[in-house]
């Protein structure tokens, strides 16, 4: 899928930048084979406290988003809503203060489709654990710009050849410098300035403000 636009692919990069793509590859297997280890663990630790909680729904929730080069790919959560998340949202954004939230930032304050431990996952960005299955298996990595939904960008009027010239990340250079606390604008300014400016040094500042935002849980929703 290519939204009707030629779609940009390594190829258009330099040949430091093709060597940077290959080096940045094995570090996502590497990162990714390790990650899934400590999936398992996450997953068998909610999974209990969500059974002790009453709720025996999966743990697991996936999202269909669009990828590099346009491709379809399905990004794995830990469920953080109740079970009926996308039919509640309907309900919702037939309110106009939802609505205004939902066009402006993607995203509600005090959402209430979160359940309890959805708050926790998400305050401590362990929600996005089991994405460490997409980085191993190539549809993501593990900095990059954050994986969209299909149409998001056109209701944005957003660069697309751009946008999906390279893989998602887990991490991106938008949620570490806002994520929740900037406008739906300035998050695609974010996302471009790093895709512009891709490189190790960018990957290891991400990296590093990645770890300092997971511990102080800023901009966390």
């Amino acid at each position: 899928m290519n939204h009707g636009v030629a779609v940009a692919t390594e190829t258009s990069f330099s040949a430091a930048k093709k060597l940077y793509f290959v080096f940045k590859r094995l570090f996502d297997i590497i990162i990714g084979f390790v990650g899934i280890y400590f999936v398992v663990l996450l997953t068998l630790i909610i999974k209990l406290v969500s059974v002790l909680n009453g709720d025996h729904n999966k743990v697991f929730y996936k999202q269909r988003r669009i990828g590099k080069n346009g491709k379809i790919i399905y990004i794995c959560k830990f469920r953080t809503m109740v079970p009926n998340a996308d039919e509640k949202l309907k309900e919702l954004l037939k309110d106009p203060k939802y609505k205004e939230q939902w066009d402006k930032y993607q995203k509600l304050d005090d959402d209430p489709r979160i359940t309890k431990i959805g708050k926790f996952l998400r305050k401590t960005s362990l929600d996005e654990f089991p994405q460490f299955i997409n980085v191993f298996y190539g549809d993501m990595s593990l900095i990059g710009p954050r994986p969209l939904v299909e149409g998001e960008l056109d209701s944005h009027n957003g660069d697309h050849e751009l946008y999906e010239s390279v893989r998602p990340g887990i991490s991106s250079w938008w949620a570490v410098n806002g994520r929740s606390h900037v406008s739906y604008k300035e998050r695609l300014e974010l996302e471009y300035y790093y895709i512009k400016n891709i490189g190790f040094m960018m990957d290891l500042k991400c990296i590093l403000k990645t770890i300092a935002a997971v511990f102080n849980g800023k901009g966390a929703q």
